[in-house]
């Protein structure tokens, strides 16, 4: 990446890369010459960063965990929601911080969602990431495949019923691999709905009322992303608004690089792209003169 940037014609030292752990993160933070700190991460490494910023009375961008809910109202097109949410619990192997791993459906869509969603599971390819049919490629490391597998585990314990099973296919000899899992009869208080997996792992919840959807998706500590399903668009922005969340995609799992990114609760503080995004890096001045 920096050797692109100094092709495209940044000046020298404008992007620097340092490899490094905890340890150089730390420094970085710490340094005195640093005024201003844009973290992407988990929300532990972000409260701590948050608490090192504040005592140096440094400005910081944080962008950190979420558990982002996938709203489908009674009159959702399932056939433009259910690939959305497909793609948005198993891109990247499940690892991202706006996975929308809580799909929440009306009572008369449930049984039909749920098993949209399963088969979307079961038709996903696992494998090689340097094969161009994969879908689904490994974990990013054998600890993060047994801490996912731990969640797995622990919404069976917790009465979630699992709704696609490991299946016989060959997976590669190398890399942390675990099957996209979709889990049904999930409640708010369970384990997999509270906290973030960061892998191939999908529950979907029942609503009987806007109310108790709206009240569902608030119900966690994060606050990063969501996304609202309705055929009236009216309808889903009414909905959308209503979520505590930075951001919401109506119809869509996306959000267009123009639009400011960023969450509320514990998914961080302040936002990046659009001109917000620039504006979190500039420090205002203002000069007054006598009259």
């Amino acid at each position: 990446l920096a050797e692109v940037a100094l092709a495209a014609g940044a000046p020298a030292g404008v992007l620097n890369v340092v490899h490094g752990g905890a340890e150089t993160g730390r420094a970085l933070v710490e340094h005195p010459k640093v005024q201003k700190v844009a973290f992407t991460g988990s929300t532990a490494t972000g409260a701590w960063i948050g608490g090192a910023c504040g005592t140096a009375m440094k400005r910081m961008q944080l962008e950190l965990g979420g558990k982002s809910a996938a709203v489908l109202l009674p009159d959702a097109d399932l056939d433009v929601a259910i690939p959305a949410i497909v793609d948005g619990n198993f891109r990247n192997t499940g690892q991202t911080c706006v996975a929308t791993t809580r799909v929440i459906a009306p009572a008369a869509l449930y049984d039909e969602v749920c098993d949209r969603i399963a088969d979307g599971a079961r038709a996903q390819v696992v494998g090689d990431p340097f094969d161009e049919a994969t879908t689904v490629g490994p974990l990013v490391s054998e600890p993060q495949r047994r801490r996912v597998l731990g969640y797995v585990e622990r919404g069976e314990e917790e009465g979630a019923r699992r709704l696609t099973v490991a299946s016989a296919r060959t997976l590669p000899p190398r890399g942390w691999y675990v099957e996209p899992t979709v889990f049904g009869d999930v409640t708010t208080e369970m384990t997999i709905a509270q906290e973030e997996i960061f892998g191939p792992v999908a529950s979907v919840m029942r609503y009987a009322s806007i109310e108790e959807a709206v009240h569902m998706a608030n119900a966690s500590r994060y606050g990063l992303h969501g996304s609202v399903y309705s055929k009236d668009e009216a309808s889903a922005l009414e909905v959308a608004r209503r979520l505590e969340t930075g951001t919401v995609g109506i119809n869509q799992m996306g959000l267009p690089a123009s639009a400011p990114f960023g969450g509320v609760k514990m998914s961080g503080v302040g936002r990046e792209q659009g001109a917000e995004g620039f504006d979190e890096f500039l420090e205002y001045r203002s000069y007054g003169f006598r009259d």
